[in-house]
């Protein structure tokens, strides 16, 4: 299983950057993590905000591949505990198929994206920036991978 994150918003701040890289370099090697981003579709007075989520969402398609697992991060999703995530991870990667996990823009993912979905996650019932949502993700995705491999990390 290779995976990936395809995010909306390609400039953070140096903190949730170096935040991000560290998490990302624990998970394993195998998975080849890597990080797309894409720049935010302009907004303004003058454009509907719905033009900049379907701008959004046509270039978040374009990077997703045919066959691979899509998990969108959204506010409406399920709600995972740590436990879960790590049975859900053990799930995926027995399936065997690349997983590619999406955070769409500042208002939100395009219904395009939501119907090629195949799972829904929140993070959080709290509305996260999108640098700390990126670190949440990566750090859930080690602890789950440390879980799997039955290493201290995960003490609950």
């Amino acid at each position: 299983m290779h995976a990936r994150l395809i995010a909306v918003g390609d400039r953070q701040p140096p903190w949730v950057d170096q935040a991000f890289d560290d998490y990302a370099q624990r998970l394993p090697r195998a998975w080849q993590f890597r990080l797309v981003t894409h720049a935010t579709a302009q907004r303004g007075k003058a454009r509907a905000p719905q033009r900049a989520i379907e701008a959004e969402g046509q270039r978040i398609l374009g990077e997703v591949r045919p066959g691979e697992l899509v998990v969108i991060l959204d506010e409406r999703g399920n709600e995972w505990s740590s436990e879960q995530l790590s049975r859900r991870l053990s799930a995926w990667l027995s399936d065997g198929r690349d997983i590619c996990f999406v955070i769409g823009g500042p208002d939100g993912l395009s219904d395009d994206c939501r119907n090629r979905a195949d799972l829904q996650w929140s993070l959080s019932r709290l509305t996260l920036p999108h640098g700390l949502a990126r670190i949440l993700l990566v750090e859930q995705l080690y602890r789950a991978s440390s879980m799997l491999e039955g290493h201290p990390y995960h003490r609950a």
